[in-house]
């Protein structure tokens, strides 16, 4: 008989899998380390393989926790289906999701693509925004579910990823130490505009600004053309473009989180259901959501 694999160990093998953290795939799963490591081991039991390497300061997942990736999304995608189908139970109302700029360049429309093919009676409403815009229209009721950037001291939403902010800009510029830092940035209130403006002030370091634009596909334009450096997620670094070498000495800038939040109008019929699948089809795909889509 073949290998039965746990959907709950699956589960947490990709919320660990998504933070490189057995802390934080605890509190997103609501439960406790030890049990996050029993589940991961057991599951490396079952396959045979190593899935993560693991020391006291980091989680890296191995050539064979990369593929598990694909199966276990395959293998809990085709779980939740057979359970709706056997519930008789299908989702229907409208569901007003907000999404960071920050995700237009990832896969995340084709988790959405899947999502309104498994679900097709909600009607998905789709805001592309500004982190701190999102976040103002979730407190006035206006979105049901927001994925987006955390502002630094949060501690609400669910955490999807963590990632360091960097500098980026042209692989040919070059900042001259005795001029002000040249800044593309979002308007307020963006976040990572936010982050730059607050590391360059603590560092004592001059900046004006040379670009904004309220499209990411603006800012990278700009970028490219060599008009200033930019705060950008680490690991969704368009084309083109580079992290400033640590020898321009500009300020570090820290983590962001991204995390997906639930709105008030959760009692909204169809809302709250319709809101619970699309986050866990987000959490379940998040991976996804690590790299940018070639060519864009």
């Amino acid at each position: 008989m073949g290998v039965m694999y746990d959907p709950g160990q699956l589960r947490t093998f990709l919320a660990v899998a998504q933070t490189l953290s057995f802390t934080q795939a605890a509190r997103r799963l609501g439960l406790r380390q030890s049990t996050v490591s029993q589940h991961v081991r057991r599951l490396e039991l079952a396959s045979g393989r190593m899935l993560f390497t693991r020391d006291t300061h980091s989680v890296e997942l191995t050539e064979d926790g990369e593929a598990m990736l694909g199966f276990a999304r395959t293998i809990l995608a085709a779980h939740e289906r057979a359970a709706a189908f056997f519930a008789g139970t299908r989702l229907r109302g409208r569901l007003r999701f907000g999404a960071s700029e920050d995700f237009v360049v990832t896969r995340l429309p084709e988790i959405l693509e899947s999502f309104r093919r498994e679900n097709p009676e909600v009607d998905l409403e789709l805001t592309v925004g500004l982190s701190g815009s999102l976040h103002r229209q979730l407190a006035a009721g206006k979105l049901d579910l927001v994925l987006a950037k955390r502002r630094t001291g949060d501690t609400h939403g669910e955490l999807v990823w963590q990632s360091p902010l960097v500098w980026i800009g042209a692989p040919w510029l070059r900042l001259d130490a005795e001029q002000p830092v040249p800044l593309i940035v979002f308007p307020p209130p963006g976040i990572t505009r936010a982050r730059a403006l607050e590391a360059l002030e603590a560092g004592g370091r001059p900046w004006r600004i040379a670009c904004t634009s309220g499209s990411l596909s603006g800012l990278v334009a700009a970028a490219r053309a060599g008009l200033g450096v930019m705060a950008h997620t680490r690991g969704l670094i368009p084309p083109g473009l580079v992290p400033v070498p640590a020898r321009a000495g500009l300020p570090d800038l820290g983590e962001v989180d991204f995390v997906l939040l639930h709105g008030r109008g959760r009692g909204r019929a169809g809302a709250q259901e319709a809101s619970d699948a699309l986050a866990a089809a987000i959490l379940g795909g998040g991976d996804r959501l690590h790299r940018p889509v070639d060519g864009l």
